[in-house]
């Protein structure tokens, strides 16, 4: 059973990852990770794709329909599906993750920081400022790796989405901001591919012209998908998309995980595990 470290860049267009993420790339161009373009589920929102990336599960099954609908979900969620498998699960993420799968409405104090093992998300660091540095973000979610070694790693800054929302995805702020999270990643990717990891990084939607999103045009809509890891083919996979959907049952493959009924699995090119679980589950 692989440790999987999962990475959603909130609110990075495809375009700008592979044009201003030098190291990400480099990794695809000496032969170490696979690139692939993925079509994000509607409405292009921040909490409808949460909960589209961790249950695999489109917004008119699971119910988040919109950014202002504050509940658990109603889904098992791959936090769920961990630690019922007796996996140990931890975040460092935005609040609405929290909202999400452990409690409901986010209280500041109570629900800063949590360890609980009975939660979906047994360990978890969860900030409620859009503002908040990307940089502390990695050192809380490397924090939470160093001192309880989950199995399955969720880390979620939001700096990119908040710039983008601000001077708009056509603007050096936001390419810079994009440039600033490669390097974050070129500093711990690096030890946690060393450590043996396996690594997804994406996105839940991209970012358009005016700083927005939540519509079907293609900025709001491609975003990026790399696997690092033994288990991809190394290569850029990037003439068919991938549908979004894909993603939480592609990790359930990675860790072995059962899929839930809702779940659809397309093959990925160049996963090496399509037709099974690396168990042969």
């Amino acid at each position: 059973m692989a440790k999987v470290i999962m990475i959603v860049l909130d609110g990075l267009k495809y375009e700008t990852a592979r044009a201003s993420m030098g190291y990400l790339n480099h990794l695809v161009e000496a032969s170490k990770a696979a690139c692939y373009k993925v079509k994000s589920e509607l409405p292009s929102l921040s909490r409808p794709l949460y909960e589209v990336l961790l249950t695999g599960t489109p917004s008119s099954v699971n119910g988040i329909t919109a950014n202002h609908i504050v509940r658990l979900s109603k889904q098992k969620s791959l936090f769920h599906l961990a630690a019922e498998k007796g996996l140990t699960t931890a975040a460092a993420a935005y609040y609405w993750v929290s909202e999400l799968y452990n409690r409901a409405p986010f209280d500041r104090i109570e629900d800063r920081e949590q360890h609980d093992v009975k939660l979906p998300i047994q360990h978890g660091k969860f900030y409620f400022d859009d503002g908040y540095p990307d940089s502390h973000l990695f050192v809380d979610a490397e924090i939470l790796r160093r001192q309880h070694a989950p199995d399955f790693l969720y880390i979620h800054p939001m700096g990119i989405d908040d710039i983008g929302h601000k001077f708009s995805s056509d603007s050096r702020e936001y390419r810079g901001k994009a440039l600033e999270a490669d390097m974050i990643l070129a500093t711990f990717l690096p030890l946690w591919m060393s450590l043996g990891y396996e690594i997804i990084v994406t996105s839940d939607h991209g970012m358009n012209k005016d700083g927005q999103h939540g519509g079907t045009g293609e900025e709001e809509r491609d975003v990026p998908l790399y696997g690092i890891g033994s288990m991809f083919e190394p290569g850029c996979y990037t003439d068919q998309y991938i549908p979004q959907l894909t993603i939480a049952p592609l990790l359930c493959r990675m860790m072995s995980l059962p899929v839930t009924e809702e779940m659809i699995y397309t093959k990925v090119p160049g996963f090496k595990f399509n037709g099974e679980h690396p168990g042969g589950n």
